[in-house]
């Protein structure tokens, strides 16, 4: 069992910054792949980025890339998304996952309960 506890979220302008942070309990989670998942207003839930459980693999969706960075510090069983560069299409809930292999996080086994990043124009 792994719980997930998102911070980090508030509002900021266009242009701005953000680390959204996860913090996990539960022995599990060195081994499990984490993820970043946003809900705007109206969308579905879409993937935001991945990493696996060594750091050393990691995924984006075309949308972020080259902006935001997702890591992990295992020692600390937490998993940040940085936010740079941020647009108005940005607003939306984000949702940190976890998953038990990355070829699995589009279908996270777990979920925390979301962070609101609103970015303002």
């Amino acid at each position: 069992q792994v719980q997930l506890v998102e911070s980090g979220g508030g509002l900021v302008q266009a242009g701005g910054s953000l680390r959204l942070s996860c913090a996990a309990s539960g022995r599990t989670f060195s081994s499990n792949t984490m993820g970043w998942f946003r809900q705007a207003p109206g969308n579905e839930r879409e993937f935001v980025a991945a990493i696996s459980w060594s750091g050393s693999s990691t995924r984006y969706a075309d949308s972020v890339k080259g902006r935001f960075t997702i890591s992990r510090d295992n020692a600390k069983n937490t998993v940040y998304l940085q936010m740079s560069s941020l647009k108005p299409g940005d607003t939306a809930v984000y949702y940190c996952a976890a998953a038990g292999l990355m070829a699995t996080i589009m279908s996270p086994d777990y979920w925390g309960q979301g962070t609101q990043v609103t970015v303002s124009s």
